[in-house]
């Protein structure tokens, strides 16, 4: 039944409900409005109350009215075939209701009804809503100040909506757009430019003037125009125009715009010291327009490179950040966000591709210049203009800026050390390099040096020494020369891979890095903390002979009383740990140290960071040193430990479940001895009713399939554990891989007692993926299916009778010629057929002549026109060629058995099945014994130690003892011939005679017969 006007009242009573604290009422309101929102006339009845005026004071209620609308756009709007969704009739209606409440003055309702425009163009527009921007373009033509905000509020969020659809026709709609408003957007933003700085210099004449305060709110709301506009402009640009870049055509709007976008620039930015007096909305205000600004000239480069490098627009532009970044005024470097932003802009042009020289020779055709050719010109002009501004004098000029004045640490900087050093750590070297001057700083020097090393490796090596000079290693007291000496300890430590041209890391270390580390007054924390990331920087130039002392000299700081040099030592020693080139005998007598300073550490850090820093250390630890079973007390302490302090912190749970899978396999077959931890944590993981089930699991199953690689023998726990892979498996198959090689841990390590204890799961995990996951994950089970009926031949095959029927199925369905995954999934599920045949001939029979298996068949399309064994038989002869050695031999053997069989349509393929036989003998014989000799070696020095076999070893044990290898295929083709030739009598000898002379004269080498 539709909701009318009469149902308002209670729509209204409703949405008031479901914002109260009672959690009873709330519940009833919300199930209530569930049930409504279906209904015929529920948005309808939402758009009312939102746009009331007699409810314009209940904005939260208003506001959740708008919640509801959009919802229901996203799931009503669209015709479905489970709901009858919105009538066409009620679709018009919201629509030109929306379009006429454009002088909402609450700012949040604004932007809803904005957000509901643009849900519904998304979906109508141009189609069902072809008069949409017509509509909105006329209205503005009448608009007062607020109806125009409003209006370009709803233009943005539609114009974002659209841009995100990326189908042509959606972009080429998008174009056409962008072709009629840019002018008259660009028009009215030029305009209100003008208007602003009127009101500016007004403001600053006479901010006091009373008359003038009646119009700040005018001139506010233009001001947010203004900038809805400059966003329009902005989107217009980007998304209406394809990239320059690729089509190399010349988007003359952003020739247009960007010049304006810096003059805008350079004219608000001289009232940033007048607002600071008295005017903090207008100064926020100044703020966004500026930095927003340069992010759309920022874009505009990115978007459109080439089209930017005209002469009037790049030159101008990187001039002018250059000025302000290297002689800003007084109150711009107060105004951190413009200064990252100009910077940004700098480092975009650095690593632009599109300015770079090409590397190419000269392309040219037929038709004349290629697209390549005219890039490769516009590269090469603007190179000229960039090296023309960006001369030496100037490049140096930046590189002392950013490391002299940027780099240096502030009052500000050092009292939030002083405050929380464990918090300035992660600020400092983990925040995103955009939101922070110092990051941003660093970001750009970095790329600046990559493009001038040559140049400025010199100077930085100058900036070093006379900082080192300036700040002996005894100085102590935070004097600017100790915070600039800090600075370009940072200088030299970012650009290590260059600098070492320039600088010997031994000579630096033995001369000065080492003394400042034998000073330990506080102060010193601050270059302390630079050593410590210089030494993780430069590590690969760390040489032999200095590898010790440099090890020794990371402990020392790991023990450091500040936190922040801490866990700067922690992060570096990590780099050494993980290098190539580690030695560990020259740090082995400091593992004793290094364990016991990062248990303290995680102690006594408090923040999320940090524990998972210092516990990445201890997880490289233990993976890459084999001195760890002597400390296996300690760390399965420190595990659980840990563990009970990490309830309910999933990320750091991961970790921890990396490091105890790492611990795990460094103890190799004396894992056990964690097991008082491991287990515990193991079983929480796996299970899949855990509130933390979906952020752990899939490190679980690494950790799990790891336990069951190390374990010396299989444990009760570890058996029982095996159904949770059941319900893991049958919610989803994203852990197959992994879940694949625990089965075959399983059934390695486990053996019969395994299979008794879980026949019906393996049974059912086999039934679950065969025939439902792709080839990929076909092909990572079947070797699973293979050894399971290699271990247990009696016991599985009746067992896994259902996924052993899909195989079937899988082998005699369609034509794989096309599709090489198909045609391996195809030979490897005719090879375990095959081995079945070979190691439990009657069961094989049995399967194919079962009535479920015909009626599976039939359900596939699969024409039977002889008996399914033959066409088993002819799979067998068309994929000889597509599989592995062991698997030709089985293919070999199941096909000596089948001149076996009492049936007469074997002789008709008799000259075929010598053949291949003929050819697994004499060309498969070799390589057999190549294997089974080099499994044999290992095997046999395995087992002659007084040790517990790996995994690997157990896996070669079991391949070893694969009945095939043992088979002799030439005896039971000479064996088997003579029992076919008794079945069949005159038929054979007929079959035989009919065989090509040369063909039987190979049958009888290979057998040995001649």
């Amino acid at each position: 039944m539709a909701l009318s006007a009469s149902d308002l009242p209670a729509m209204f009573s409703l949405l008031t409900n479901s914002l109260s604290g009672d959690d009873s009422v709330r519940k009833s309101a919300e199930a209530a409005l569930s049930q409504s929102e279906a209904r015929p006339g529920f948005c309808s009845c939402l758009m009312e109350v939102i746009t009331a005026k007699d409810l314009a004071p209940h904005v939260d209620v208003r506001l959740m009215a708008s919640v509801y609308f959009k919802n229901s756009i996203n799931r009503y709007w669209r015709h479905r075939r489970d709901s009858s969704g919105i009538s066409h009739e009620e679709k018009l209606y919201l629509r030109q209701k929306l379009l006429s409440h454009f002088r909402e003055e609450n700012n949040q309702i604004a932007q809803m009804l904005a957000v509901l425009v643009s849900k519904i163009a998304r979906i109508d527009y141009p189609k069902e809503w072809p008069e949409l921007f017509s509509d909105l373009a006329q209205k503005l033509q009448s608009a007062d100040i607020l109806s125009s905000h409003r209006i370009f509020l709803t233009l943005f969020r539609t114009l974002k909506e659209l841009s995100t659809k990326r189908l042509i026709s959606d972009q080429k709609n998008f174009a056409e757009i962008s072709a009629r408003f840019f002018d008259y957007s660009w028009h009215l933003w030029q305009t209100d430019v003008q208007t602003l700085l009127h009101g500016f210099s007004t403001f600053s004449q006479s901010y006091n003037s009373s008359t003038l305060e009646q119009h700040h709110d005018d001139l506010y709301l233009t001001c947010e125009r203004w900038l809805l506009c400059l966003k329009i402009i902005r989107q217009l640009i980007i998304s209406g125009f394809p990239s320059d870049a690729k089509c190399v055509q010349e988007v003359r709007p952003v020739m247009e715009v960007s010049p304006m976008l810096l003059n805008a620039i350079q004219s608000f930015l001289p009232y940033y010291s007048s607002f600071q007096k008295g005017h903090p909305k207008f100064l926020d205000f100044l703020k966004r327009a500026c930095t927003k600004l340069m992010k759309v000239l920022i874009a505009l480069q990115g978007r459109h490179p080439y089209s930017f490098s005209d002469k009037c627009v790049l030159p101008v532009v990187l001039d002018f950040c250059l000025q302000k970044i290297t002689h800003p005024d007084p109150d711009v470097l107060s105004f951190e966000q413009f200064l990252i932003q100009c910077m940004v802009m700098i480092k975009s042009v650095l690593e632009c591709k599109e300015y770079k020289p090409s590397l190419t020779g000269r392309v040219m055709d037929e038709n004349g210049v290629t697209l390549e050719q005219i890039k490769k010109n516009i590269s090469g002009a603007v190179s000229g203009i960039l090296t023309s501004l960006m001369t030496s004098e100037r490049i140096i000029v930046l590189c002392n800026i950013l490391i002299r004045r940027y780099f240096v640490l502030t009052p500000s900087d050092l009292e939030e050390w002083y405050q929380n050093p464990e918090s300035f750590h992660h600020e400092q070297d983990m925040v995103q390099w955009t939101e922070k001057l110092r990051p941003c700083a660093e970001a750009l020097y970095i790329v600046l040096f990559e493009n001038h090393s040559q140049l400025l490796g010199p100077v930085v090596v100058s900036i070093l020494q006379e900082a080192m000079n300036g700040c002996p290693t005894s100085v102590t007291e935070i004097t600017p020369g100790l915070l600039l000496k800090d600075a370009a300890y940072g200088a030299a430590a970012y650009v290590y891979y260059e600098l070492s041209n320039y600088l010997s890391f031994k000579d630096w270390f033995n001369g000065a890095l080492s003394l400042e580390l034998s000073n330990d007054h506080p102060n010193m924390r601050i270059i302390h903390r630079k050593v410590a990331l210089i030494l993780g920087q430069w590590v690969s130039e760390i040489k032999e002979d200095t590898k010790r002392p440099v090890y020794c000299a990371l402990i020392r700081l790991l023990q450091d009383k500040d936190l922040s040099v801490r866990l700067a030592a922690c992060r570096s020693l990590c780099s050494h740990i993980e290098d190539a080139s580690f030695s560990e005998g020259e740090f082995v007598d400091l593992l004793p140290i290094c364990w016991d300073s990062s248990f303290r550490l995680i102690e006594e850090v408090q923040e999320f960071d940090s524990k998972v820093q210092v516990l990445n250390l201890i997880s490289v630890l233990i993976g890459h040193v084999s001195e760890v079973i002597p400390f296996a007390d300690k760390l399965v302490l420190f595990f659980q430990k840990v563990w009970e302090e990490s309830s309910g912190e999933c990320l750091l749970q991961i970790q921890l479940l990396i490091a105890l899978k790492n611990f795990v396999v460094a103890l190799g077959y004396q894992s056990p001895l964690c097991y008082n931890i491991l287990l515990p944590v193991l079983q929480k993981g796996i299970d899949i009713n855990s509130p933390d089930e979906l952020n752990l699991l899939e490190d679980s199953m690494m950790l799990w399939e790891a336990t069951l690689s190390q374990a010396p023998s299989m444990v009760p726990q570890l058996l029982a554990y095996f159904a949770c892979l059941v319900e893991i498996l049958e919610r989803s198959f994203d852990h197959l891989q992994v879940a694949v090689t625990i089965i075959e841990d399983y059934i390695i390590l486990g053996g019969s007692e395994f299979l008794s204890m879980h026949a019906s799961s393996v049974a059912n995990i086999l039934d679950l993926v065969v025939g439902n996951v792709n080839d990929r994950g076909l092909l990572s089970t079947l070797p699973v299916i293979d050894i399971l009926i290699q271990c247990f031949p009696t016991e599985v095959p009746q067992l896994i009778s259902s996924s052993l029927q899909k195989l079937i199925v899988i082998c005699m369905t369609g034509a794989d010629d096309r599709d090489p995954s198909k045609a391996t999934v195809k030979a490897s599920s005719a090879a375990i057929l095959a081995r079945i045949l070979v190691m439990n001939t009657n069961y094989l029979a049995q399967l194919t002549s079962e009535p479920s298996l015909l009626l599976l068949l039939q359900k596939s399309g699969v024409p039977i026109e002889e008996n399914i064994l033959l066409c088993l038989v002819d799979i067998w002869l068309d994929k000889i060629d597509n599989v592995s050695s062991v698997q030709r031999k089985t293919y070999g053997l199941a096909l000596s058995i089948m001149l076996t069989l009492r049936l007469p349509q074997v002789l008709d393929k008799l000259d075929q099945i010598l053949s291949v036989c003929t050819t697994v003998i004499l060309g498969v014989n070799d390589d057999l014994v190549e294997e089974s000799s080099g499994d044999s070696i290992s095997s046999s020095g395995s087992l002659s130690k007084d040790s517990i076999p790996s995994k690997e070893m157990r896996r070669r044990q079991v391949k070893f003892s694969d009945p095939i290898n043992q088979m002799s295929l030439e005896d039971s083709v000479r064996e088997n011939l003579q029992t076919c030739a008794a079945l069949h009598g005159e038929s054979f000898s007929k079959a035989i005679g009919n065989m090509h002379p040369s063909a039987l004269t190979q049958l009888k080498q290979a057998l040995k017969m001649a």
